[in-house]
Order: structure tokens, then C-alpha cells, then sequence
């Protein structure tokens, strides 16, 4: 019988499948397009809601497709540099054991200048096309994600909580990009709320593949949870911060108070299954926590994206 953490990756991996994938499909999972195809929307929303308080979107339309080449190009590189520092660790693991450069299906030196010109490229566009801000923000997120959470997985379980930070950065470029001051606190409520977002999410698919990543030696807050006990109080802990940080947002007039009272209708609705659970170590708890997580963002973003002051 296949866990559940590896009919997750089958989703991952679905678009480059073992009967020898094309280079193109090799290339979609090296830069985890499905994955990034999430920063794009992010970075997005950003965009839209800066604009909203800077006249419009009317004339933007240009400047909006720059700030999503120029991320996405970082994102891209971001990602294989990624699975570059990880081959041995991905070869491990079922979910990842597919992927182009653990399958030896594509070359380290090919992976690199792929991953380099990406990168490059993405950083170099958004400062010519769009601003420096917006610049120095992908930089950033590029050099948190490759050097500082990629080797911190080996060492620390506080790895989850850094690699929420270049998870949470595409908004706030959307945001500079946009129009929007890079120190207003409408750009950092985007980036919290997507840093907050992500702590249950990954704590719950971190459970789930807990086997596969104690094997490849990764240091998750779920090593050794057998039960999900810990796990479900961190994921009841981070999901109280997201209640939390949007009563912040409507009090300080960024959205109405209904906008917050709804929201956390909707986080305790979703929370369900992880307030009943009984820490029994069964896994279709934590699966529907992990879901009722996806359904979360879209809902929370397109009711922002109507209600925003």
C-alpha cells in the first residue's frame, strides 16, 4: 500500500513520469513549475492590492508582466539550485527519487546554468523593468531558500520557520512591484499571512512523510511523533497566529471586521479535524488538515482581494 506522502509526490512528479520524460517535463519538475506557479498567483495579489491604493491598475498592465517574469525566473533558478544541493537526499525518497538529477536523467553542469541563468535573469529583470526593491526582495529570497534553509534541513527542526520566509517574500514584491511602500504594513500583513500560512500546511505534509524524511536524515518537528500529538498542537498553534494576525489587519483598517470574523469562522471550520484528534497516530486527520490548508489560501486571498481598504 502507497503512503500518503508518496501519492503526494506522484502529484509532484506527475508531469514528468519514469517511462523516460522529455526535456521538457525534466525541466517543469528541475523548476517545480506546478509549485511556483503558486509565487506567481502571490506575487499577483501583491501587485493587485498595491495598485489599488495607487490609482488602479489602469497603464500597470506592463509593469505587472515584468514583476511576474522577473519572479518567476528567481523562483525557477531557486528551485533547481535547490534539488542541485539535494540529489543524494531526493534519490532517498520515494516522493523525489524521480525527479531529473537523482534519475540521472539530466547532468549536474546542465542543472547548474540552467538554475544560474534563471536566477540571474530573474534578479537582473526586476531591476531594469520594474524597481531595485523589488530586486533586492528575489535576491534575497534566493539566498535564504538555497544557502540558508537548504543545508538548514540537515541540522535543525527550525528549518521549517526559515524556509516560510522566501515563501512568504513573493507578496511583497507583487506589493513594491506595484507601487506600494516596501516598509507600509499592507505589504508585511501580505507576508506574515503567507508565513503564517505555510507553518500548518508544512507541518502537516512534514508529518505525513515523516518516515521518508527521518530516512534521508532531515531535521522536521515531526521526527519521532509517532502519535501526531506534537504535530497537531504546533499546526492548532500556527493556525491561531493566522486568526490573530487578521484581527490585527482589521484593526488597523486594512479590511472590515467582518472580513476577521469570517476568517476565523474559516480557520476553525478547516481546523476541525486536528481539534478532534485524539493524537492516535492515524493518518486522515492530518490528510484532511493538509487539504482543508489548500482550500484555505484561495478563499482567504479572493476575499482580501474584494474587501481591501
Amino acid at each position: 500500500m502507497r503512503s500518503h506522502c508518496a501519492t503526494l509526490s506522484e502529484k509532484e512528479s506527475s508531469a514528468a513520469p519514469s517511462n523516460l520524460p522529455s526535456f521538457s517535463k525534466d525541466l517543469q519538475v528541475l523548476t517545480k513549475l506546478r509549485l511556483n506557479t503558486f509565487v506567481l498567483v502571490t506575487t499577483l495579489f501583491g501587485f493587485f492590492l498595491a495598485a489599488q491604493g495607487e490609482g488602479g491598475m489602469s497603464g500597470k498592465g506592463w509593469l505587472l508582466l515584468h514583476t511576474l517574469i522577473g519572479t518567476a525566473a528567481a523562483a525557477f533558478g531557486s528551485a533547481a539550485f535547490n534539488q542541485l544541493m539535494e540529489i543524494e537526499d531526493d534519490a532517498r525518497m520515494a516522493r523525489t527519487s524521480d525527479r531529473p538529477l537523482p534519475s540521472r536523467r539530466m547532468g549536474v553542469i546542465k542543472a547548474f546554468a540552467i538554475g544560474w541563468g534563471l536566477a540571474a535573469f530573474g534578479v537582473i529583470h526586476l531591476q531594469t523593468m520594474v524597481n531595485g526593491v523589488a530586486a533586492l526582495l528575489a535576491a534575497v529570497t534566493i539566498g535564504i531558500y538555497v544557502f540558508i534553509y537548504t543545508p538548514m534541513k540537515k541540522w535543525h527542526w527550525a528549518n521549517t520557520l526559515v524556509g516560510a520566509i522566501p515563501g512568504a517574500i513573493p507578496p511583497l514584491i507583487g506589493w513594491v512591484g506595484g507601487g506600494g511602500d516596501w516598509a507600509a504594513w499592507g505589504g508585511w500583513f501580505l507576508f506574515s499571512l503567507l508565513f503564517f500560512w505555510q507553518l500548518p500546511h508544512f507541518v502537516a505534509i512534514s508529518w505525513l512523510c515523516r518516515e521518508e524524511y527521518e530516512e534521508a536524515g532531515y531535521q522536521m518537528w515531526s521526527n519521532g511523533d509517532a502519535s501526531g500529538g506534537k504535530t497537531a498542537r504546533l499546526f492548532i498553534g500556527f493556525s491561531l497566529c493566522l486568526i490573530g494576525l487578521v484581527i490585527a489587519g482589521a484593526a488597523t483598517g486594512l479590511f472590515p471586521w467582518l472580513v476577521a470574523v469570517a476568517h476565523t469562522v474559516l480557520v476553525v471550520y478547516l481546523m476541525r479535524p486536528i481539534l478532534a484528534y485524539r493524537a492516535s497516530g492515524e493518518r486522515a486527520p492530518m490528510r484532511k488538515a493538509f487539504f482543508g490548508t489548500l482550500i484555505y489560501l484561495p478563499v482567504v486571498l479572493l476575499g482580501l482581494a474584494f474587501t481591501w481598504s
